[in-house]
């Protein structure tokens, strides 16, 4: 009963030290705003735009971005809805600015993927030391001890998505820059949840931010 009670409080142990690799979440690296950019400039009409060469996740995050400024107030407009972009196909620019033009578009938000970063890291096995009264006989402390100095270590996988994502006010002929971030993702394993989480993530800094 002893040896049980010990293995049950070192598995119990084990689970809570031990890092999960399943673990999925975006977070912040950097963001940078215009020390010229006034707060009283919000836009209002804005192209959700994103840079990739598959269609359909492009199409879900400028659809998800786009969403996410519709319930801040303002009128947002995925990307996909008004550029005409086949797969593996480049648009032109003289397109991109007869698009925003003619559908009135005072700023862009636009984000593209930087990296993928994959990484796979040796975790060795911890050896724990339970307390007294374990030590208390030769037979206890052996017991105890014993499966977790030999335990077996593991191997972590890990994926890094960054992402840059700029904000684009329409007042010149190219566009003005007022803001930028860098997002990293984590272990994403499902696409929609991964797109949801960054751009609540980003909606939410430029706001912070004072930039919408």
């Amino acid at each position: 009963m002893r040896y049980l009670s010990c293995t049950i409080l070192v598995v119990l142990l084990s689970l809570l030290t031990v890092p999960s690799s399943s673990g999925k979440s975006s977070k912040l690296v950097n963001s940078w705003k215009s020390p010229t950019h006034i707060a009283a400039d919000r836009p209002h009409r804005v192209l959700a735009l994103g840079l990739s060469d598959k269609t359909v996740i492009r199409a879900e995050f400028e659809d998800v971005l786009a969403a996410q400024l519709n319930k801040i107030g303002m009128e947002a407009i995925p990307g996909h809805t008004i550029l005409l972009r086949p797969e593996d196909t480049e648009f032109e620019l003289d397109y991109l600015r007869t698009q925003i033009r003619e559908h009135k578009i005072d700023a862009v938000v636009v984000a593209r993927l930087i990296n993928v970063e994959n990484t796979t890291t040796y975790v060795p096995g911890a050896p724990y030391f339970p307390p007294y009264p374990y030590y208390g006989t030769l037979y206890g402390y052996y017991g105890a001890v014993n499966p977790v100095v030999y335990g077996p270590g593991y191997l972590k996988e890990e994926k890094q998505i960054r992402i840059e994502t700029n904000l684009y006010i329409i007042t010149s002929g190219e566009g003005d820059l007022v803001w930028t971030c860098i997002t990293d993702t984590f272990n994403p394993s499902n696409m929609k949840k991964a797109i949801d989480r960054l751009v609540k993530l980003v909606v939410k800094q430029m706001q912070s931010d004072s930039v919408i």
